[in-house]
């Protein structure tokens, strides 16, 4: 038996995004229903290098009926009907150094995924490329629940790698037609219109314009709100999704408060996610958190509750949505005949 090496080209080919977006969905019903195992992400600090490393282990078990769900608005072929499980572990790190010192990037990711059933490392794959990709699907899955069936416009807040992802995938929940991106940095601007110009009316635009889309995912690494309950418009559905540390915080207290939120996950969310400021503060309280995403998956709480409701989708990251999207790969790369092949393990030794 061979595992299969996917760098980052690979994996982009191979993740193929309806079909990550199904996984993913798939995921958050299994955890929903208790059929994953996620320990909590571990750190090991290095202050020495101004880093961290950090590993998220998880496993997942699909049942058959949760391969193909009803979603409104889809506009993607449900996956293969069939259960599957699948494990893995992410290896991830957060060096802030590494561009100016190493020139390399602040964020390296290596996703190890793995046959649940006898521990073969099936494949060892780019993780940051993954991780960039079903964060995206997570906010198309949130998206395609929350957010107004007749959603055709998206703002984004930071023009970075991860509004790419964002638009990619949140199109292929709604038909979007209109973009309107907000950053500080119009040559970044610059590029994301010129990346998408032929497929959609892009422009640039202020945080208010952005906001008064239909759908606005806020992709910043900022520590005091950006974005005021007079920035979004009486429908808007929010994906908060650079909150990613202790102290991040994208939107205005008020207009959390006021909003029917959801999250991906109770402990990363109110530790890390964009929840976890005004959570602290004790400002917002588990009263004011709607559900956890699996919910919604799963229909044992609602989505959108009224046609005027601002709703926010606090995505912290779940190792479960880097296994899913490592199955995708996997499962693709080896009807593709993509990546290397090599021996791993001495299957003669027993």
């Amino acid at each position: 038996m061979n595992t299969i090496l996917l760098d980052s080209d690979d994996v982009d080919e191979n993740i193929r995004m309806g079909a990550l977006i199904d996984a993913v969905e798939q995921a958050f019903g299994a955890f929903e229903r208790g059929d994953t195992q996620m320990p909590a992400k571990s750190y090991i600090d290095l202050p020495q290098y101004n880093g961290d490393f950090r590993s998220m282990p998880a496993y997942l078990n699909v049942r058959e009926s949760d391969a193909s769900s009803n979603r409104s608005g889809s506009q993607r072929d449900a996956d293969d009907a069939g259960g599957w499980d699948a494990a893995g572990l992410k290896w991830v790190n957060v060096h802030p150094d590494n561009p100016t010192d190493h020139d390399l990037p602040t964020v390296l990711g290596t996703m190890i995924y793995s046959d649940p059933e006898t521990a073969f490392p099936l494949a060892i794959m780019d993780g940051t490329t993954l991780t960039m990709k079903r964060t995206g699907a997570a906010a198309a899955v949130a998206t395609d629940h929350l957010a107004v069936s007749d959603a055709t416009s998206l703002g984004l807040v930071g023009a970075g790698v991860q509004s790419y992802t964002q638009l990619d995938a949140i199109s292929e929940v709604r038909p979007i037609e209109e973009v309107v991106v907000s950053d500080l940095d119009d040559e970044r601007v610059q590029r994301f219109i010129d990346a998408y110009d032929d497929e959609f009316t892009v422009r640039a635009g202020s945080i208010s314009e952005a906001g008064h889309c239909d759908v606005l995912s806020t992709v910043t690494p900022v520590r005091d709100p950006v974005v005021t309950p007079e920035d979004v418009g009486e429908h808007t559905h929010i994906n908060a999704i650079g909150a990613d540390a202790e102290g991040k915080h994208e939107l205005a207290d008020d207009l959390l408060q006021a909003a029917t939120v959801v999250i991906d996950d109770h402990e990363q969310c109110t530790h890390s996610g964009e929840i976890n400021v005004p959570y602290t503060d004790g400002t917002l309280t588990d009263a004011d958190i709607h559900a956890e995403l699996g919910e919604l998956v799963v229909g044992t709480t609602d989505g959108r509750t009224a046609e005027t409701d601002v709703t926010v989708f606090d995505s912290t990251g779940l190792a479960i949505q880097d296994v899913a999207a490592a199955h995708v790969v996997y499962e693709n790369a080896s009807e593709s005949d993509s990546g290397s092949r090599f021996g791993l393990i001495d299957t003669d030794v027993q």
